[in-house]
């Protein structure tokens, strides 16, 4: 990944960033010490952290994102070293890829065993078969869908996210701030070896390629991240029920689980009940 200089090291002996025009709550750096690759508060920021960091881009070539979640970062399994640039892979051929992936694991109504069947039944009720889940793409990968005029300017939407997402009684309240060596929000996964889609796909390089494509044709931001879960703020929802199934096709390829395992059994249910209008998606992975 084509990388910045990295001005992390210098938070060792500055701690408050105040050399870089920062001016930071106590944390710690992860990584190297010559190279760390993440900078962490040590509690809660509040509803302002995000923003507060936001000149860090500017100053250090440092991007602000929230971590989240029951496990703090130093319990994540963060591996950058093993992921790959995702300038070297292209979004609508990971997608269509994952896509495919995920059409060769569906076992054959035919082959299923009933026992496993009928204990799905018990726990879940009748599940949607492939067809209905997947309508009306099930008879392929229908690519990329198009980019969206944006209704607000994409770092204002990420602030905005980041306030609601920070605000008291919200599940990322103790969210704590962080900073990432990064030119673009979409590889602060990749930047950070982040391991959470690691059932689904092991390269998140890969992911954030995609990622990189929802930044240019929706305005999307990566806002933050648990040890399983990604929430990014969207500048340019989809507004029509087709821009939204379009969508909904790259979130299931991107993230099975958000449909598969989620509160909406088909992507047609997802793409109308969560997507349209919507200025934050979320994901899982299990």
């Amino acid at each position: 990944m084509a990388m910045i200089p990295n001005q992390l090291p210098r938070l060792a002996s500055d701690p408050s960033g105040r050399s870089l025009g920062l001016d930071l709550p106590p944390g710690a750096l992860t990584g190297p010490a010559d190279d760390p690759y993440l900078w962490s508060g040590h509690g809660p920021g509040g509803p302002g952290a995000w923003s507060a960091l936001r000149p860090a881009a500017r100053t250090a070539g440092l991007l602000p994102v929230l971590l989240g979640g029951e496990r703090g970062p130093e319990d994540w399994d963060l591996e950058p070293e093993l992921m790959s640039d995702p300038a070297e892979h292209d979004a609508e051929a990971v997608l269509a890829g994952l896509w495919e992936d995920y059409l060769a694991s569906e076992v054959p109504e035919g082959e299923r065993d009933p026992r496993v069947t009928a204990a799905v039944e018990e726990l879940f009720g009748e599940q949607p078969g492939y067809a209905e889940t997947l309508a009306p793409f099930a008879a392929g990968w229908p690519g990329l869908g198009p980019a969206l005029p944006p209704r607000t300017d994409p770092d204002r939407a990420a602030a905005g996210l980041a306030e609601t997402l920070t605000a008291p009684h919200s599940w990322l309240a103790e969210a704590r701030p962080a900073l990432v060596r990064a030119r673009r929000s979409a590889d602060i996964p990749a930047a950070i070896g982040w391991t959470g889609p690691l059932n689904h796909e092991s390269d998140v390089a890969r992911l954030s390629a995609v990622l990189r494509s929802w930044e240019d044709r929706f305005g999307a931001r990566v806002v933050a991240l648990t040890s399983d879960q990604l929430v990014v703020s969207v500048a340019a929802p989809p507004r029509t029920a087709e821009e939204a199934e379009a969508v909904a096709a790259e979130h299931f390829a991107f993230c099975p689980d958000t449909i598969t395992q989620g509160d909406h059994d088909t992507l047609r249910a997802y793409a109308h009940e969560a997507l349209l209008g919507a200025p934050a998606w979320s994901f899982w992975w299990d």
